[in-house]
């Protein structure tokens, strides 16, 4: 089973606006959101099952910043995930597609992979976060929409229409505070985050840790 895995890529400075004030200004907020990204898209590149990664944009100029995008029309994150996973369907049809959130640092390609190869039993699955109430990964089979509903408390609407299935750690720790970072770094980071990390550690107007 072959994958199109579309990954949502909010535009900065809004992008992940919970972790600004622990990294002390806006370029370090932004170096950081970009390492963050860019770990979990080399981690999704890396995984079997994975035939292509579309960044899904609100912008023709963020377009630029990735190799495949999809460059959203309608407003809002859902709406913009259901466009792209259209647009996914009717090129390349024989393929599932996957909507995974784009805040995994410490995201390895296996669990990526375990979880859809188990997602291909069902005709749509899930992937809840570490919290229960959220979710990192859904996913459609060929023929079917897939009704991306990601937000506050997304498992429990998801869970109408999908299967929730089981992942590795770091598939389902995705970072919204610098308690989540904390957290992740004890998985593991990716290479990008781990150096915007290792960089920022000495300045004192960041803090990135459990309070």
């Amino acid at each position: 089973m072959w994958w199109t895995v579309l990954l949502p890529a909010k535009s900065l400075p809004e992008a992940k606006s919970r972790l600004a004030g622990a990294t002390g200004d806006a370029a370090a907020h932004r170096e950081l959101v970009l390492a963050i990204r860019a770990d979990t898209i080399a981690a999704a590149r890396a995984a079997d099952g994975v035939a292509r990664l579309v960044v899904v944009v609100d912008t023709a100029a963020a377009a630029a910043a990735a190799p495949l995008a999809f460059v959203q029309t309608r407003p809002g994150l859902n709406a913009a995930l259901a466009e792209a996973a259209a647009d996914a369907a009717a090129r390349w049809p024989r393929h599932g597609v996957a909507a995974l959130v784009g805040d995994l640092p410490a995201l390895r390609p296996e669990d990526l992979a375990a979880a859809l190869a188990v997602a291909s039993a069902s005709a749509r699955a899930f992937v809840p976060d570490a919290a229960g109430t959220g979710t990192t990964l859904l996913t459609a089979l060929p023929g079917r929409a897939l009704e991306p509903a990601f937000g506050a408390g997304s498992a429990a609407r998801h869970r109408l229409a999908a299967v929730p299935i089981p992942a590795g750690r770091t598939l389902r720790h995705d970072v919204d505070t610098a308690e989540d970072l904390a957290g992740a770094a004890e998985l593991g980071l990716g290479a990008a985050t781990a150096a915007v990390l290792a960089r920022l550690s000495s300045s004192p107007a960041v803090h990135l840790g459990p309070a």
